[in-house]
């Protein structure tokens, strides 16, 4: 086993000490090539040690600035003092139990805080909640319970979706996502009954309410559109104005439900809890995950009280709410409320405007999109066309210089930092990109 460099705490710049992929790592990644499935996708050839905020340092000793967060996973930043304090507490306590079985308080303690902040018709009764929660261990098991449950309460089966749209890679989540090929060749079928047209135009609906509706696609027979708020995966798009209130009325006016996907853009990443807060839209059902529980492995599934109604057994999960996980969920959420979700806003302000300062210097670099820490730019050629390869050259050459960037969409670098980020290191993220073109 190699021994890891141990420091008092990391430094907020990157600092590369070594070549990289440094020899520790390359002896690690040796190993992992001989043991694990080739299906993960690795950008480039990081062996993590360690995090502190918005920095990592690998087993070499090299510190990078993360403009990732796990991929919009660690939102109060890596191995946030409270959050690690909530989750040593509660594992001293206790590990496990099932929710699915038993009950235990920090499961219903974060139903109730997730419940109460759900954007979601207020009831008539003081006493109850707007919404219910099932929780579950990721993204894609919770669009998978979404599917489920929104087939139980309507008696539907058919489910339309979006080109470009990622929503997991488990057989019902898969038929849902429309982002790349390689993620569905090879694995058919799929769940059927399920539509996509393209994202986040009116065009787009047009053609669902004029043309699909009439001929192939029954609207009484839909149970749900399934969107993502702002495109994640896709490119980090966000919608024409009206698109997702258009969709809440044509779910109204068929008795469709509306299932929004805030697994990358929820939790605060977009300046609001709930990035569908932006547009004042109220869906039926929320799916969230990622940010949850700056960490550890958490999902849940947020619907109008009326919907839940599933009876017991109809629906389950062993390690779904683990007690330890509904810790990190709670103190993340208060340190989201308290200052980071305003830190995403004012940082993400700070971070188009340095993008835009870079587009009207690189004009290859598209005019940045987005809402708070969740932002991106398209890369193009000499032309104007979207350009894969500038910008995977970009990314391969930020780690390098110490900074960890994705990709998404067709030629998109995305930024999705950790929310506690600081305007400093946002310059030095943008200095370090402007160096590299």
């Amino acid at each position: 086993m190699l021994s890891i460099p141990v420091n008092l705490g990391l430094p907020r710049t990157p600092r590369l000490i070594t070549s990289l992929p440094g020899p520790r790592a390359q002896a690690i990644v040796q190993r992992d090539r001989a043991v694990t499935s080739p299906s993960y996708t690795r950008d480039y050839p990081l062996v993590v040690a360690r995090g502190e905020g918005c920095m990592v340092e690998d087993v070499d000793g090299n510190v990078f600035l993360d403009m990732t967060a796990g991929i919009a996973v660690t939102a109060t930043g890596h191995a946030h003092p409270e959050v690690v304090k909530a989750i040593q507490e509660q594992s001293a306590r206790l590990l496990h139990m099932s929710g699915t079985d038993f009950y235990y308080e920090p499961m219903v303690e974060l139903a109730e805080q997730l419940a109460i902040r759900a954007p979601f018709p207020q009831p008539q009764s003081n006493a109850a909640f707007p919404a219910k929660v099932f929780f579950t261990n990721s993204g894609a098991e919770s669009n998978e319970g979404a599917i489920k449950l929104a087939r139980y309460y309507t008696k539907r089966s058919l489910i339309i979706a979006f080109l470009g749209a990622f929503h997991g890679r488990t057989y019902g989540a898969m038929s849902l996502t429309g982002s790349k090929a390689v993620q569905r060749a090879n694995f058919g079928p799929l769940v059927p009954g399920v539509t996509h047209i393209p994202y986040g135009t009116h065009a787009s609906l047009d053609y669902l309410e004029k043309q699909l509706f009439g001929t192939i696609l029954p609207p009484q027979e839909v149970a749900a559109i399934v969107v993502e708020p702002i495109q994640g995966e896709g490119g980090y798009i966000v919608p024409e104005d009206g698109f997702l209130q258009r969709i809440r009325d044509i779910c109204d006016h068929h008795g469709i439900l509306m299932v929004v996907d805030e697994v990358q853009a929820g939790m605060g990443r977009t300046g609001r809890l709930f990035a569908i807060e932006h547009w004042g839209v109220m869906p039926d059902i929320i799916t969230t995950a990622k940010g949850i529980a700056s960490g550890l492995p958490l999902g849940a599934i947020l619907a109008r009280p009326e919907l839940m109604t599933w009876p017991p057994g109809s629906h389950a999960t062993t390690f779904g709410g683990n007690p330890v996980a509904c810790a990190a969920g709670i103190a993340t959420l208060r340190l989201l409320e308290s200052s980071l979700m305003i830190n995403a806003t004012q940082m993400g302000e700070i971070l188009q405007t340095g993008l835009t300062q870079l587009h009207q210097i690189f004009p290859r670099v598209s005019l940045p999109r987005g809402k708070g820490l969740m932002v991106a730019v398209d890369l193009l050629d000499e032309q104007g066309n979207l350009d894969h390869t500038l910008r995977d050259r970009i990314i391969q050459e930020a780690f390098l210089r110490g900074l960890l960037l994705l990709g998404c969409g067709k030629a998109a670098i995305r930024f999705c930092p950790p929310l506690i980020i600081d305007s400093n290191q946002i310059q030095i993220a943008l200095q370090i990109i402007s160096d590299i073109l």
